[in-house]
Order: structure tokens, then sequence, then C-alpha cells
């Protein structure tokens, strides 16, 4: 199992003023680790599950940029971008620049959006819950048309692309893994199931249900079910002193017994590092066994 670090809360103490130096330690550190992904979340207010609206928030793909300038090694996405925030064709544009100016380290997370009150705070139009999910379908076939060497015109309901140049083009091949969020049954994983390289899930009791009603959805699109890469996500405390290792191996275990190849975590005070090189030499050479 690949262990990977998203970075959800930027509320540190030296605020605004070393918040570049800050991050760029952490994100050093755990590409020195040996995480598999560095991810941010797609959001301009912080979200109430963190936080208060007003907390710090950067912009993702500016922030990522950044990253990729800084790390050598770990794979670089948003956990997940909402789809309504950019036309589909600026977001490709953004996801290929990701990827050739890290070398093929960028992944393409992508959702249907759900946080209304940065859209309005913003003016960003925010349609019925019905049509975010069909302009994310029509999303999700214009980055494999854009990722790919086709310069198709796009006629969709929603999107109209009339030449849907792309170059210089992505470095990974066939294109940058392409990652859903979510686990509604109806739509979400029907999405993951035609489109999507990985899923990302939360590590409930309902998980072994969700991958089920995946797996019948592979099977009515003709999909091969292990060719998508199952990840959860979840808060992740070990402690400074790696008091809560054990615990966090005994259910990474249970998770690798379900299918799950990966497990991206948000580490309680993640600002001060310890609890990453702790995670590095702990927990990852461990969770590569799984």
């Amino acid at each position: 199992m690949k262990i990977g670090l998203q970075i959800p809360h930027l509320t540190w103490p030296g605020g605004g003023p070393t918040l570049g130096a800050d991050l760029a330690e952490v994100a050093r550190t755990a590409d020195a680790a040996g995480f598999e992904w560095v991810a941010l979340m797609d959001h301009f207010f912080q979200i109430q599950f963190v936080g208060d609206p007003e907390e710090p928030m950067l912009e993702a793909y500016t922030t990522l940029g950044y990253l990729a300038g800084i790390t050598s090694r770990a794979k670089l996405l948003t956990l997940v971008t909402g789809n309504i925030y950019r036309h589909p064709g600026v977001l490709a544009k953004q996801v290929t620049t990701l990827d050739v100016l890290s070398g093929g380290r960028a992944w393409l997370g992508i959702g249907a959006g759900w946080f209304e009150a940065e859209a309005v705070g913003l003016g960003i139009p925010f349609p019925p819950l019905k049509e975010r999910f069909e302009r994310l379908e029509e999303s999700l076939q214009i980055m494999h048309r854009m990722f790919s060497d086709s310069e198709e015109p796009f006629e969709g309901r929603h999107y109209r692309l009339q030449r849907p140049l792309n170059s210089p083009a992505p470095l990974t091949k066939p294109h940058p893994p392409i990652l859903i969020g979510g686990g509604g049954e109806k739509k979400t994983l029907r999405l993951v199931a035609k489109y999507a390289d990985a899923c990302n899930l939360f590590p409930s009791p309902e998980l072994p249900h969700k991958l089920e009603v995946l797996r019948e959805h592979c099977e009515r699109e003709g999909r091969d079910y292990d060719s998508i890469m199952k990840t959860v996500i979840q808060p992740m405390s070990i402690g400074a002193d790696g008091r809560g290792v054990d615990e966090l191996l005994a259910q990474l275990e249970q998770l690798a017994g379900l299918g799950v190849q990966g497990f991206i975590g948000q580490v309680a005070d993640v600002e001060t590092i310890r609890p990453l090189e702790v995670i590095g030499s702990q927990v990852i050479p461990a969770a590569a066994a799984l």
C-alpha cells in the first residue's frame, strides 16, 4: 500500500509571511520521506470540517506549481478539484502544465463540486446537483481528449471546444492519472468505472459495499475492476513519538484486505515536521509490504 499526504490546514504559527517557507519544508520532508502523493484541497475558503472560512487557503494549482519546483519524486494533485471552478479546457492545460514542469508527476483529482458558500462568495456559478454531474462527465470526456493528441472539436450540452489543442502534451503516458473523489453509488462510482484510473473514498463501515458497487459498475461498463486504483482519505494522527503507529498499521492491513492500494492522510501537526519523519521511517516501509 502507498501512503500519501493531504495538506488541508494552513493555519500555522508564522501566518502568511512564513507560509511559503513552512509549506516548502513540509513538502520537501514528505517527498524525502517516501510519501507517494502530496495533495491539496481545491478550495478558496476553508471548509467547515477543518476550520473557519476566514482561515488561510491557497489557490491549489498555483501552489502545486510551487511544490513541483521544490520536490522531486512525489505525485502532485488536488483532492479534489471542484469541476465547476474552472473551464475544462483550462483545467486540462493546468494539469498538463503541472505534469510537464514536474517531470511527469501530475494527477488530476476531480469531483462535481459541493461547497456552495465559496462559489457564491466569489461569484462562481453553482448549478444544481444534476447539472454539476452532467458538467463533470463532459469535463472527463474533454480531459481524455486533451490528454491525447486529438484536436477533434467537442460539442457537449454544457461545453463546446472548437479546437482542444494541448501543446506541449503531458509527459505521463498514456495520460496523467485521473482520480475521482466521492462515493455516490449512482453517479460518482459510475463515472469512476467509465473514465477514471483511481477513486478516493472514506474508510467507513460502508467501504466494502462501495467497492462492490464500483465492481458492478465496472461490469456494466466493460471495465477491468482491478485496473482502477482504490484509495481512501482519513486523518492520520500518530503523535510525534509514534505512539499511534501500531493502530494505523492495523487499519492499513484491514484496508489492504479489501483491495485498497492507497491511503492519503491528513497528518495532525504536520507543520512540526516530526510526524512526517515518523511516518516515513515506521509506516511507509511497513505499508509497502501490505
